[in-house]
């Protein structure tokens, strides 16, 4: 079993409100490179899908609950088919997007018992958690041409510390895939 964290994310480091939902006065800012950049299976997630879970935040899941039902495209397909866990304290009805229930034991915990590989996508809160107690094995980021001086960073001042190595790095479009696995210390 693996941790993968997915994330859009700016070269200064800023994950918060890259398709503008949010609000922020910088938000969107993943999306004004086109739709074509943000599209399909842009973190090469394949079979991990169909075998995997998926561990969301409340926040991104009921973005995400509001995006995916609708779509039947062969990724869309795929995502809606994936089970998904979801982090919060409040949300109780999970019946928008299938597959979809609220983790009903703690975080760490539950991380730990999982025997698939736990994609993590978006979701800031629950990265960091999952950085803190360094159960994160693998970072796919898609990093875009842009600078925006403030917004939720990855990797925040003060966390932890954690040695990783870049496995694979492709151009996609305007943006760059990294790949970053954790390494022996």
């Amino acid at each position: 079993m693996s941790v993968i964290v997915i994330e859009f994310i700016t070269l200064d480091g800023i994950v918060s409100d890259p398709d503008g939902s949010a609000g922020t006065p910088s938000g969107g800012w993943a999306f004004r490179h086109g739709p074509e950049t943000v599209a399909g299976d842009k973190f090469r997630l394949g079979d991990t899908l169909d075998d995997g879970v998926m561990l969301l935040g409340r926040t991104t899941w009921q973005l995400f609950s509001r995006l995916w039902p609708g779509r039947d495209d062969p990724f869309a397909r795929r995502m809606n088919a994936v089970p998904k866990l979801v982090v919060s304290r409040s949300l109780t009805d999970t019946s928008t997007w299938a597959n979809s229930r609220v983790i009903d034991a703690d975080l760490v915990e539950t991380v730990n018992r999982e025997e698939r590989d736990v994609i993590v996508t978006g979701s800031p809160s629950v990265v960091h958690a999952l950085m803190a107690e360094n159960l994160i094995d693998e970072y796919r980021l898609l990093t875009f041409p842009t600078v925006l001086g403030t917004g939720r960073r990855l990797f925040p001042d003060g966390g932890p510390h954690a040695q990783l190595e870049c496995v694979s790095a492709e151009q996609a479009g305007p943006a760059v895939l990294a790949v970053y696995r954790k390494t022996a210390r």
